[in-house]
C-alpha cells in the first residue's frame, strides 16, 4: 500500500494533463496569435498602434465580465460539458477573424469595428477555461502535488509559443482564395478547438467517483485525502461569496496576476511587430520568439516542484514577478539584440512561472464552495490586465514614437505585484508526506 498515493496521482496526471495540455495549447494560441498578424492585419484594416492595442486588449473585457458566472456554471453542470462549450464556442470565434473584411462589407461596420467585436466576444466565450480547469485539478489532485500539476498544465502556454511562434510565422506566408497571410492563420488555428470540443464532451471525466479508469483503493484514497484537506480549510473558511469577494488576500492575489497580465500581454502582443521591424522576416521572427518560452518552460517546472517541496508559495510569486520585471527593463534599456532576447527570457521565465504558485494560494484559506469562485475572481480581475497593459503599452508608443517608455511601465508593474506579493499572509501548504 506505500505505492498507493504516487502510483494513484501519477495515473490521474498522465489521463488528464496531456489532454488538458492540448486544449489549453489551442486556446492560448487562438488567444496571442494576434501579435504575429499586428502588422499585416493593421496596414490592411488601417489601424493604429492605439488602435491595436485597445482591439487585442478589450478581449480581457469580455473574459472578465463572464469569467466568475462561468466557472460557477461550470461546478454546477460539470467540466466535461462546460470546457466543451467553451471551445467549442471560441474555436468558431477564432476562425471568424480570418473573414473580417468580409463580414465589414457583409455588415457595413469597418474592418477595426470587425476586429474589436470579434476580439470582445473572443473573450467572453473564452472567460472561465483557464481557472475552470485549476479548479477541476483542485478535485483531483491533493494540495502536495498541485503547483507542480498546474506547471505541467501551464507547460501548454510556453509550448504554445514554442511551436504556435514558428508556425504562425509560417502561416502568414500563406495566400489563396483571395485572402491575405494573416486571414489564412486564424483560420487554420482556430479549426483545431472546434476538433478539441467534441473530444472533451466525449472524453473527459468529472470527478474521481466516475473514474473507471481508476481502482477502487485508488478512488477511495484520492477522495478520502482530498476531503480530508477540505475538512481542515472548512475550519477556518469563509462564511459567504461576498465575504470572500471582499477579502484583502484575494484582492491581493488578483494584483499580483494584475500586474503580470498587464505586463506579460503587453510584450506578448507588440514583440513580434517589435522584431520584425528589425528587418527580419515573418518566418525569422517566429523561430527567434520560440526560444524564450523553450527556456521558460524549464523554469517554470523547476520553480513550481520548489514551491510543493517547501510549501512556501507567496515569495515564489513574488520572485516570478521580479524576474519578470527585471526581464522587461533591461530589454527595454539594452542595446544589443542577443542580450536584450536573453532578458526578455527572463522575463517569459516569470511570467509563466506565476501560475502554478499563485493559484494554489486560495485553496489554502476558502471552504470547497468558495474555491471556485475566489479563483474566478483572481483570474477575472487579473485579467483586466490584459486590458490595460497592451492599451497603455500601444497608446505610449504611439505618441513617443518607441517602445522604450512603454516597456519601463510595464517593468515598473510587474514590481509593484512583486511587492504586493510578498506582503500577502497567508499559512503555507502542507508539505507532501508519505501516505501509506
Amino acid at each position: 500500500m506505500a505505492d498507493l498515493a504516487p502510483r494513484t496521482v501519477n495515473k490521474v496526471m498522465w489521463r488528464l494533463l496531456p489532454f488538458l495540455m492540448a486544449c489549453y495549447f489551442v486556446a492560448f494560441l487562438d488567444r496571442v496569435n494576434v501579435g504575429f498578424a499586428h502588422l499585416p492585419m493593421s496596414k490592411s484594416l488601417g489601424m493604429s498602434e492605439a488602435a491595436f492595442g485597445f482591439g487585442a486588449g478589450i478581449f480581457f473585457i469580455g473574459y472578465f465580465l463572464l469569467e466568475v458566472p462561468s466557472n460557477i456554471l461550470m461546478e454546477r453542470l460539470g467540466a466535461r460539458v462546460w470546457i466543451a462549450r467553451i471551445m467549442l464556442s471560441w474555436g468558431l470565434v477564432s476562425t471568424a477573424f480570418g473573414f473580417i473584411p468580409q463580414m465589414s462589407r457583409f455588415t457595413g461596420l469597418r474592418p477595426d469595428v470587425c476586429f474589436y467585436l470579434l476580439r470582445f466576444l473572443l473573450g467572453l466565450c473564452e472567460a472561465g477555461f483557464y481557472p475552470g480547469v485549476v479548479f477541476y485539478l483542485t478535485r483531483w489532485f491533493p494540495s502536495a502535488y498541485r503547483a507542480r500539476m498546474i506547471a505541467f498544465f501551464m507547460l501548454a502556454v510556453p509550448v504554445s509559443s514554442v511551436i504556435g511562434a514558428p508556425l504562425s510565422g509560417l502561416l502568414l506566408n500563406v495566400t489563396g482564395l483571395g485572402m491575405e497571410g494573416w486571414q489564412w492563420m486564424y483560420i487554420l488555428e482556430g479549426l483545431p478547438s472546434v476538433l478539441l470540443s467534441i473530444a472533451v464532451y466525449f472524453t473527459l471525466t468529472d470527478t474521481p467517483r466516475n473514474a473507471r479508469w481508476l481502482e477502487k483503493d485508488e478512488i477511495d484514497w484520492l477522495v478520502g485525502k482530498i476531503a480530508q484537506e477540505q475538512i481542515l480549510v472548512d475550519k477556518s473558511a469563509h462564511s459567504g461569496f461576498l465575504k470572500m469577494l471582499f477579502d484583502i488576500r484575494i484582492l491581493m492575489c488578483a494584483f499580483a496576476n494584475f500586474s503580470m497580465q498587464g505586463a506579460t500581454y503587453s510584450i506578448t502582443l507588440f514583440l513580434p511587430a517589435l522584431i520584425t521591424q528589425l528587418g527580419y522576416s515573418n518566418t525569422q521572427t517566429g523561430f527567434i520568439l520560440a526560444f524564450p518560452p523553450f527556456i521558460g518552460a524549464i523554469g517554470m517546472v523547476l520553480f513550481s516542484r520548489h514551491s510543493d517541496r517547501t510549501g512556501e508559495r507567496k515569495f515564489h510569486v513574488a520572485a516570478a514577478l521580479l524576474m519578470l520585471a527585471v526581464g522587461i527593463a533591461g530589454g527595454a534599456l539594452l542595446h544589443d539584440p542577443v542580450t536584450r532576447l536573453l532578458f526578455f527570457t527572463l522575463a517569459n521565465i516569470g511570467s509563466v512561472s506565476l501560475g502554478p504558485m499563485l493559484y494554489p494560494i486560495p485553496a489554502s484559506f476558502l471552504s470547497r464552495g468558495t474555491v471556485a469562485a475566489g479563483i474566478a475572481v483572481i483570474s477575472s480581475l487579473g485579467a483586466l490586465g490584459g486590458f490595460f497593459g497592451p492599451y497603455l503599452f500601444g497608446y505610449i508608443k504611439a505618441q513617443t514614437g518607441e517602445a522604450t517608455t512603454s516597456l519601463l511601465l510595464m517593468a515598473s508593474l510587474a514590481l509593484t505585484g512583486a511587492l504586493v506579493a510578498a506582503a500577502l499572509r497567508v499559512r503555507k501548504t502542507p508539505m507532501e508526506v508519505a501516505d501509506s
